[in-house]
């Protein structure tokens, strides 16, 4: 740190010293009545000369946020009425619903009334984008979900996120999943393990029994078929091309991806084939299992009464809040070992950030437990705070009855990487299993092309 300092310019550290003190009289960091250290600790904590301290108090005494008081010291006095410091906020859009973002920041502004948050929407889908906005400083808080993180240590970017404190509250591990050599770049604020939802009202006509823990996938084929009625609904249907679903058949095959000897992916012959040929295999089982379904469209087929179950998320249950829909959940189908994929996302702040503390402050609202609370109470959305997310209370909505079942599969989380592959490559395989799997390519020119394709990326 003093070698970086000693580095920049008598104007820089200037300007650095100007702008650390009026973003903590703004954010409240240091609060009315409080006095300032010696204009000598100044000068010794940014290099600079008491005269280029006493200057730089000066444009602060000018702003009306502090008053210096001869022979007793420097005091703060401000904020004065009209200032504020701008948070910019990068946000999932769809966390609108899934967290009601919106609601959330306006309870930070009430009750932080000089810091500012302008929110502006990125996609989850290309961590490109969040990169872009943290290098050239357009955001100061990002959110980032565990594979755009796992993107961001790939292409070596974990500098432009700060550290922070671990918080002990939250789920530790949920917080492990963005921890890297020791330090916490990613603050968790909601996760979802993939789970089954259901129709009541459908299992309850045909007289079958509801999904529990002890399904397999033959029984979710079985039941499927019994429940469908042809011209008017699905006995399931799922997104099974989205990369947030198809790696949970290959996790429970309890394999992982093979190598060449020289780190090349091998498939052709391996287990992780035999798994995606299953796949395949069971799309046709179950024609039901779609590709390319715009976002939510399980939920409103399932909301419809269209279809009697969907393999979804908590983040997703929120398309049917306040649908007249008796339904319920359970832990998805497995092959004999119950085990589920996890999601998870969480807000960086970036490290280049000109209103760090305001940045770091919205981050712990946030993550406090009135904000996780508010999601918990508020959204089907599981709140990263433990005491949170296993609140009992009275509810303000329909809440399905096996609501807290994660807490009971909690041992069988699972991210893509338990895979052995990475996020750049979850999505080269991501691109060509939807050729195979709609029958437009073979297996053998499945194997070739993403051997290939990732040994180009590679190079």
């Amino acid at each position: 740190m003093e070698e970086r300092t000693t580095r920049k310019s008598s104007r820089e550290r200037l300007s650095e010293l100007v702008n650390t003190l009026r973003e903590e009289i703004l954010t409240g960091k240091r609060s009315v009545g409080e006095y300032l250290p010696s204009e000598k600790t100044f000068a010794a904590q940014f290099n600079l000369s008491n005269q280029s301290v006493r200057k730089g108090l000066e444009v602060l005494v000018a702003e009306g946020l502090i008053e210096k008081i001869p022979r007793v010291g420097t005091k703060v006095v401000g904020p004065p009425d009209g200032a504020f410091v701008t948070v910019k906020l990068g946000f999932h859009s769809s966390v609108t619903g899934e967290a009601d973002i919106h609601r959330l920041l306006s309870l930070f502004q009430k009750e932080n009334p000089h810091i500012r948050v302008q929110a502006v929407p990125t996609s989850s889908d290309s961590y490109s984008y969040i990169s872009d906005y943290l290098s050239s400083g357009i955001l100061d808080v990002v959110m980032i979900n565990f594979k755009n993180f796992q993107e961001c240590v790939e292409n070596g970017d974990e500098g432009l996120l700060e550290p922070m404190e671990r918080n002990p509250e939250i789920y530790s591990f949920l917080s492990d999943a963005f921890n890297v050599d020791g330090r916490q770049l990613v603050q968790p604020f909601i996760f979802s393990p993939l789970i089954l939802c259901y129709n009541r009202e459908h299992f309850q006509a045909a007289n079958l029994s509801e999904p529990d823990s002890s399904w397999q996938w033959k029984d979710l084929i079985e039941y499927s078929s019994r429940l469908a009625i042809p011209n008017e609904r699905l006995g399931f249907h799922c997104d099974l091309y989205s990369s947030n679903r198809w790696p949970l058949l290959l996790l429970q095959t309890g394999g992982k991806f093979e190598r060449h000897e020289d780190g090349r992916l091998k498939l052709a012959g391996t287990h992780m084939m035999d798994a995606l040929r299953y796949c395949g295999e069971m799309k046709h089982s179950i024609p039901s299992l779609s590709e390319g379904i715009t976002t939510g469209e399980s939920e409103l087929l399932l909301a419809k009464g269209k279809a009697s179950m969907i393999m979804t998320s908590y983040f997703y249950l929120n398309y049917l809040l306040g649908e007249r829909l008796s339904f319920d959940i359970a832990p998805v189908p497995h092959f004999g070992t119950p085990m589920t994929m996890l999601l998870n996302t969480g807000f960086a702040v970036n490290r280049q950030s000109q209103v760090k503390d305001a940045a770091v402050k919205l981050v712990e609202f946030l993550t406090s437990n009135k904000a996780q609370l508010f999601v918990r109470q508020n959204t089907y959305s599981l709140p990263a705070r433990k005491s949170a997310a296993e609140w009992v209370g009275e509810e303000k909505r329909y809440l399905p009855s096996r609501f807290s079942l994660f807490r009971e599969t909690i041992p069988g989380f699972r991210y893509f990487t338990d895979l052995a592959i990475s996020a750049r490559e979850l999505s080269e395989i991501n691109q060509e299993l939807k050729m195979y799997w709609a029958g437009l390519e073979t297996e053998e020119v499945l194997c070739s092309h993403i051997e290939e394709r990732l040994t180009v990326s590679s190079l």
